[in-house]
């Protein structure tokens, strides 16, 4: 851990005299993934196949299961991603001998054999106890085919699409809630303008379900990359409120998109102008969230970060259209950072995204043939799972900053929650490679008796998990956390995350 500290620094965290009444729920969505058929994400990552002799069920690794679920992945969104508008759903089923190969034209180029589809997915998910979010194929697919996906999937009564479920060997349908209509329509889902594609969500949309909506789906339209607002506003103008539940946003924590840098051997310089791009993701939720509340001020309609995260230059020697970066510290305050703004914004956010979960971009597990590893960005969401359908708790922050050259940034970030038992966690981050940051927490009229917490740091800012060294990081017991009275005394390690569990 990082103990050699430079200077100190001094932060105060209030929290409410009491409790507001009108505090969201955090959704436990907020914390949900995203698997593309893309590199060794899908394919040696989560599935192996069941004739592996890499311990597995049904294909699925089992190493890779238990990881999961002690995370707690609540959703999980596939097929892609820019693979979702090439993808056929009906080439992905039925005996794998006879399932038609293609070639992947995103990702390198490679052949897909179709080995793992839908049943796979479905399947899959049950496994994990996560729900399901697929991405339809709007860009170079039909009305009628998404609508047979949503029948194959998810109707118990007799037709042609439930019936080639059960000669598929699945009787009782899987009843997928969450679905995409099309990913990034305004790029490689097919360069649409926000008025064409507000049209193609509207039709689609009306032909995914009944007049009603009675089966309960969630629809999300493609939303905007960054800060399109225009793209956002022109959807939620077009189009009506019965045909929508939640609208996407991409933005990922990176340099420049010609020049993204390494995932381990980067300077404090390009540390720094990655953080600026991670905490932007502030700016973007309550920008997009003000044009939600024009049009939706009851807010029913979910702001859905459906792909988030660290993205770098892959790692020397593997294949560019594979994605594979190493996950370092750098990537934890990514993470933490960014889920305490989706905490702090629940009222609005109701899904995120991260991409991607295996060996694809800032993953939360590593894979190298039997051997896998734990990323600091898994130890990060597992910690936070505490937040997981918990009561915000909305804090008052004044942070002192990260200061390089004549920039500086918000050192610390935070968010709180209470859960169902009324135990409250608090989780902090201190972005700041040089300074341990002093935090005093301001507890109010809150009474605690006691106060224990867990601790992700390490020597170097750089520092990560290998397959020679996979225990480097992982979190600690934290200590250095006092309650006295009203307050909690919390000393931070440079480029740390802690959560906090007061009792």
């Amino acid at each position: 851990m990082g103990l050699n500290f430079k200077i100190q620094a001094q932060t105060t965290i209030s929290m409410p005299v009491t409790d507001p009444a009108t505090s969201p729920i955090i959704s436990k969505y907020i914390y949900s993934h995203f698997a593309e058929h893309l590199g060794h994400g899908i394919y040696d990552g989560f599935y192996v196949g069941d004739t592996s002799k890499i311990p597995n069920t049904n294909g699925v690794r089992n190493d890779v299961i238990a990881a999961l679920r002690k995370m707690k992945i609540p959703a999980l969104r596939w097929p892609g991603g820019c693979f979702a508008d090439t993808y056929h759903w009906k080439d992905g089923v039925g005996p794998k001998d006879k399932r038609p190969a293609i070639v992947n034209r995103w990702w390198g180029g490679v052949v897909e054999d179709n080995s793992f589809g839908t049943n796979e997915f479905l399947n899959m998910c049950e496994l994990l106890g996560a729900d399901p979010y697929i991405s339809g194929n709007v860009g170079s697919g039909t009305v009628q085919e998404l609508s047979d996906w949503v029948n194959y999937v998810s109707s118990d009564s007799k037709n042609p699409m439930s019936d080639l479920r059960r000669a598929n060997g699945r009787d009782k349908p899987w009843n997928v809630k969450f679905w995409g209509i099309g990913n990034e329509a305004w790029g490689c889902g097919g360069n649409m303008t926000p008025d064409y594609y507000a049209n193609e969500f509207r039709k689609y949309s009306t032909f995914m379900t009944n007049w009603n909506n009675n089966g309960g789906i969630y629809r999300v339209a493609s939303g905007a990359s960054v800060d399109d607002y225009n793209w956002t506003e022109t959807l939620l103008k077009n189009i009506p409120k019965g045909l929508i539940e939640g609208i996407a946003l991409h933005h990922y924590s990176i340099i420049d998109w010609n020049a993204k840098g390494p995932a381990i051997q980067y300077s404090e310089a390009q540390y720094f102008k990655t953080m600026k791009s991670a905490l932007f993701m502030e700016t973007l939720v309550k920008n997009h969230s003000a044009i939600l509340d024009k049009y939706d001020p009851q807010k029913k309609i979910g702001l859905v970060v459906d792909e988030w995260g660290g993205w770098y230059d892959v790692e020397p020697g593997t294949n560019p259209g594979f994605l594979f970066q190493q996950n370092s510290m750098r990537d934890a305050m990514i993470a933490g950072a960014t889920l305490n703004i989706f905490n702090n914004h629940a009222d609005r956010v109701r899904m995120a995204n991260l991409a991607q979960c295996i060996n694809v971009l800032q993953a939360v597990i590593l894979t190298d043939r039997d051997k896998m590893i734990l990323t600091p960005t898994y130890y990060v969401m597992e910690m936070y799972n505490v937040h997981q359908d918990a009561t915000l708790i909305p804090l008052t922050i004044n942070s002192d900053d990260y200061t390089f050259g004549k920039e500086k940034l918000t050192a610390i970030s935070a968010s709180a929650s209470k859960d169902k038992a009324g135990v409250v966690h608090i989780s902090l981050v201190n972005i700041d490679p040089n300074k341990i940051h002093k935090i005093t927490l301001d507890l109010g009229s809150k009474k605690f008796g006691s106060v224990t917490g867990r601790v992700l740091a390490s020597a170097k800012l750089q520092d990560y998990n290998s397959f020679d060294n996979p225990d480097k990081i992982k979190p600690e017991i934290f200590k250095n956390a006092v309650l006295k009275g009203n307050t909690i005394e919390v000393t931070m390690p440079t480029a740390s995350v802690v959560v906090l569990t007061l009792n």
